[in-house]
């Protein structure tokens, strides 16, 4: 059923219009967008232009300089509106400039943790067809409970981004805090997505 259906019938509906306090509609505003910003490295610039973007939205923008002037961040956006990208800009980046570097994402599921892994890795691929090598990788991989045991020495070890779960980190990965000395040694970003 179409929105404007579906908003019009309960509003008449006797046991579900009584049960919405307020019926608002908000009109539309243009992107506030931003350039993409000084000091982007030009490879992470060449793969948002191969994927049309050529500006920021104002959140991302500002996740950028913040995150870029080691202050922590906080984003909250709608759905939908580029929190990843927001994210991923400078953790990325940061990657590529400190070749020790590493990352941690939490996320609230298995299905969100594949979702964001996928993310990552088109975005991994198209620089690394910027780069014209076979040879370049920065390794991701999920650490979670699905993960087999026999992998998670490996990805514990080469990982520079690991995906994971708050379960997971309470129960798999900070109890064995001493197989995990050269990862958290070089952790430069924990992102927690919703």
């Amino acid at each position: 059923m179409p929105l404007e259906p579906l908003l019009r019938s309960w509003k008449k509906d006797p046991l579900t219009a009584p049960n919405i306090p307020v019926w608002r509609t908000l009109p539309p505003r243009p992107a506030d967008l931003r350039p993409l910003p000084a000091g982007l490295p030009d490879l992470l610039a060449g793969s948002l232009r191969g994927w049309g973007i050529n500006s920021l939205y104002s959140h991302q923008a500002e996740a950028w300089t913040h995150t870029r002037a080691g202050k922590n961040i906080v984003l909250a956006t709608g759905t939908a509106s580029g929190k990843t990208l927001g994210y991923n800009l400078p953790v990325l980046s940061k990657l590529l400039e400190d070749g020790d570097a590493r990352a941690l994402y939490l996320f609230p599921t298995k299905a969100l943790t594949q979702d964001q892994l996928s993310v990552i890795s088109d975005q991994l691929s198209v620089i690394k067809q910027s780069l014209m090598t076979d040879h370049w990788s920065l390794n991701t991989g999920i650490y979670d409970g699905d993960t087999p045991q026999s992998q998670r020495p490996a990805i514990r070890q080469k990982s520079r981004i690991i995906l994971t779960n708050p379960d997971m980190l309470h129960t798999g990965i900070l109890p064995h805090h001493t197989n995990w000395g050269e990862f958290f040694r070089n952790l430069k970003f924990v992102v927690i997505d919703e």
